[in-house]
């Protein structure tokens, strides 16, 4: 969308701060963790993934008090969640308009940016007549769906999202917005092209993590924060601990499973909802990603931008959700 923008305002010959428009299409990844994709929702969603996390980690007895799952409506649709996202959608809003009316706007060089709809060759055979077909690529996708609900109907009741529920929901989607398989695989290979500088440095940040782990620095960081903290501040002090940690091991998941059993743990011996410290160790991990560019490689790859233009922008929005994140965990 930024790039459709930019491509917009090139066309219609005025003015914009490109780089500002970068930073609010990266933004998304600033509530990401906290929303119907977040990796620790979506695990602890997952019947008997709590107990499974702490084998083996920690007091027994307090593990024996663990829920067999916690569904969305505890997490991500939650009350006080959705009126910190509502919050969010108002604020981040105005702080950008703000940074725009004060800003330097310049005219926009780029390439316009093509869709991904496949030409349909002439005189298909067999195959390649499954691949361009319209019926046979929505019917499969809608198929997938049919399977999905008919699988999952009792878990999309009761809010119990897991991650393959949510991987198989959107295989189905994809394949009905593309229509052919064709499309499908061309969108793919264009993404997978974009998303290259994620592909390359994810294991060495697996690297990162296993370092971390295995040297106790997750732990320490952690535990540091847990021994000095109350009821009312543990979760403050986790959702700065998780933000420190993303910082060098930007994966929710990763992250979720190395600090997960610290948060877990902390909560029971101090009694902390457990819904609670894991919206806390989401916010933490999602917030830092306006310093963390890592994510942004995409972004960067299809808008042309440099990761130090966009970077003094998402800092001030950083800013901002903290002060609405802490206030949020203080209030909930």
């Amino acid at each position: 969308m930024a790039r459709k923008v930019a491509e917009a305002a090139q066309s219609r010959n005025f003015k914009i701060n490109y780089p500002l428009i970068g930073a609010a299409g990266y933004v998304g990844l600033m509530v990401w963790h906290g929303g119907i994709s977040g990796s620790a929702p979506l695990k602890v969603s997952e019947a008997g993934h709590l107990s499974s996390l702490m084998t083996g980690v920690g007091n027994p007895q307090l593990a024996s008090q663990l829920p067999e799952l916690i569904t969305f409506k505890d997490t991500v649709f939650s009350g006080y969640n959705l009126v910190l996202f509502g919050v969010l959608l108002v604020v981040i809003p105005l702080v950008l308009y703000g940074i725009g009316k004060n800003t330097k706007s310049s005219y926009v060089t780029l390439p316009v940016y093509k869709g991904n709809e496949t030409e349909k060759p002439e005189n298909l055979r067999g195959a390649e007549k499954i691949n361009h077909s319209r019926i046979v690529g929505i019917g499969f996708g809608v198929l997938i769906l049919v399977a999905l609900f008919y699988q999952y109907s009792g878990a999309i009741k009761n809010l119990a999202i897991s991650p393959n529920l949510l991987n198989f929901f959107m295989l189905g989607l994809g394949l009905i917005l593309h229509g052919t398989f064709a499309n499908f695989l061309k969108a793919l290979s264009v993404a997978i092209s974009d998303a290259a500088g994620i592909l390359i440095q994810f294991p060495l940040y697996f690297g990162i993590m296993g370092i971390m782990r295995d040297s106790g620095m997750i732990v320490l960081i952690s535990d540091f924060f847990a021994s000095i903290a109350t009821t009312t501040t543990l979760p403050i002090f986790t959702f700065f601990s998780a933000g420190v940690v993303n910082i060098f091991v930007p994966s929710g998941g990763g992250q979720w499973a190395v600090q997960g059993p610290i948060v877990v743990e902390s909560a029971l011996k101090l009694g902390v909802p457990l819904p609670k410290m894991i919206m806390a160790l989401a916010y933490g991990d999602q917030i830092t990603n306006m310093l963390q560019p890592f994510w942004a490689l995409p972004l960067l790859a299809i808008t042309r931008l440099k990761a130090r233009e966009i970077l003094p922008y998402t800092l001030l929005m950083m800013v901002a959700a903290v002060v609405v994140y802490i206030v949020g965990l203080l209030l909930w």
